[in-house]
């Protein structure tokens, strides 16, 4: 039977992006709205303002991400120049690092020069980014796919308590967008701990301890610099 494994750790990259943009949507939208109802705002105005956070979060994570992800991709691609480079004017410089390389992971010498002779024959620049700078195509910033999941996950945790604002009448949107958002929260953190082989516990724990701070924080801005008080 064929054996296949998956390691956790390959889902780090889109399990940070998937939550911190969920995170951050949940947070970020349900502290504007609550610090918004707290000055006793009309409900136009908290459903405004929620509507106006999603769009401007997703935007600011999408623009966020791919500026950074931007400029990772770019220096990849300066270091893969600067290896092609050092490749056209020293090869055997660079296949006596490679050796050196593995000999530093365990092989011994000859094993090593080997190993190096063979892998810069098949493909001298990969066997380079791979091993000398780290580079793989599982690896390669995106940023295009980056800024597009980071608004998804944003839009889609800010939806929450927007959602939450909406269905209920205006004297109950503090308590009820708090509760829900803390509730989301919870969930997402539990999912996330499981999906990353972590304590359930901790994670539900961590999440919402920060959003309850947030809200908690917003909604005294609120209740303190009402344009009513």
């Amino acid at each position: 039977m064929p054996h296949k494994e998956e390691h956790l750790s390959q889902r780090a990259g889109w399990l940070r992006a998937a939550v911190m943009g969920a995170n951050d949507g949940i947070v970020s939208t349900a502290s504007l709205m609550i610090g918004v109802a707290a000055a006793d705002a009309p409900r136009g105005s908290v459903l405004l303002a929620g509507i106006a956070g999603l769009v401007a979060g997703g935007m600011s994570m999408a623009a966020g991400e791919y500026v950074s992800v931007s400029s990772q991709a770019d220096t990849q691609r300066a270091d893969i120049e600067l290896e092609k480079s050092h490749l056209a004017d020293d090869p055997d410089f660079e296949r006596r690092e490679l050796a050196e390389i593995y000999r530093g992971r365990g092989l011994d010498p000859e094993l090593a020069r080997r190993v190096a002779d063979q892998l810069m024959a098949r493909d001298a620049l990969k066997a380079h980014a791979r091993d000398e700078l780290g580079l793989t195509e599982q690896g390669a910033a995106r940023p295009l796919q980056a800024a597009t999941a980071s608004a998804i996950s944003f839009s889609s945790g800010a939806a929450l308590p927007l959602l939450a604002a909406w269905l209920v009448p205006i004297q109950w949107i503090v308590a009820a967008v708090a509760v829900w958002s803390l509730v989301a929260l919870a969930g997402m953190g539990a999912l996330a701990a499981r999906v990353g082989g972590a304590s359930p516990r901790t994670g539900v724990l961590r999440v919402t301890f920060w959003g309850a701070l947030a809200m908690g924080f917003t909604a005294a801005a609120g209740y303190l610099f009402g344009v009513s008080r």
